[in-house]
């Protein structure tokens, strides 16, 4: 595996790739890696010729009171990590790499960025989609990963490639759990030993509003409410910053009666920790 720090290294790597016809597939991450973002890594080792993985905690993507400062990192474990998946280029640049300059330029997608975890996190999306979009400039991938836990930013970024026309696939996978159906996420490292039990109530949440929907109810209220209970009835969840049923390709709420299919998605305070977590209700 190559480390490389700048942009223009990758850049040339990608070309000469692709100039050979191999097909480069790409798994853009914020480092800290655990089996979900493995996960990805693997797919993209086995469906594309060349992998490349960058590890980059964008700033622009995190509010004045957020995380940034820390967010989980452990670079020498990742490129461990990487290495043994074989993954070809480990792509880890500076934030002067990827800010040079002025500095003036956002990408910004609207409407379905302003629902979920768009009305929580005003600047995250636009942080997101303008580093995603540096980041595919550099690496000019066929195919990007992405992870179904973050399922807002996956249709978030597949509308920003296809509306500025980047000859770039989305691939969102399934989300990865650990055994006892914890969804993976860097941010369970903020967790202690109770906080992480109390966090399992969003999956025991979103599968009581799954099973009210396989019963027959028609009435988003009715299964939203009967998920907001299962959250209510553990004292450290808390707050919750949404309980929503969006359809899952225009991120729209879902009025009654509800059709599939359907994503039900949480975002709630575990002590420090905002996890999200969603489950997607396919069509019989």
């Amino acid at each position: 595996m190559d480390t490389l720090v700048l942009p223009e290294e990758v850049t040339q790597r990608s070309r000469e790739a692709r100039a050979k016809g191999r097909r480069i597939g790409f798994v853009p991450t914020m480092g800290y890696l655990h089996e979900g973002h493995l996960s990805l890594v693997r797919a993209a080792r086995t469906q594309t010729d060349l992998c490349v993985v960058s590890i980059y905690v964008n700033p622009t993507q995190f509010g004045p009171d957020e995380d940034l400062e820390a967010y989980p990192r452990h670079m020498g474990r990742d490129s461990l990590l990487l290495e043994k998946e074989g993954v070809d280029i480990l792509f880890a640049p500076s934030d002067d790499a990827m800010y040079p300059g002025s500095d003036l330029t956002r990408v910004r997608v609207n409407r379905i960025t302003e629902g979920l975890c768009g009305a929580f996190r005003p600047v995250h999306f636009e942080g997101v989609c303008t580093i995603v979009a540096k980041l595919f400039h550099v690496v000019e991938p066929d195919v990007a990963y992405f992870g179904q836990k973050d399922f807002q930013q996956a249709v978030v970024l597949r509308t920003m490639a296809r509306d500025l026309l980047m000859p770039i696939e989305v691939r969102a996978l399934p989300t990865v759990r650990e055994e006892d159906g914890l969804a993976m996420s860097s941010r369970n490292a903020y967790l202690d030993e109770e906080e992480r039990k109390a966090a399992l109530s969003l999956l025991k949440a979103l599968k009581r509003g799954k099973t009210l929907v396989e019963e027959g109810e028609k009435d988003p209220e009715k299964i939203l409410l009967a998920v907001r209970r299962v959250l209510e009835s553990e004292p450290l969840v808390g707050p919750t910053d949404y309980v929503e049923m969006v359809n899952p390709d225009t991120l729209e709420t879902l009025t009654k009666p509800v059709t599939l299919p359907a994503l039900l998605a949480i975002a709630a305070y575990v002590g420090r920790a905002r996890l999200i977590d969603n489950l997607y209700l396919a069509k019989e």
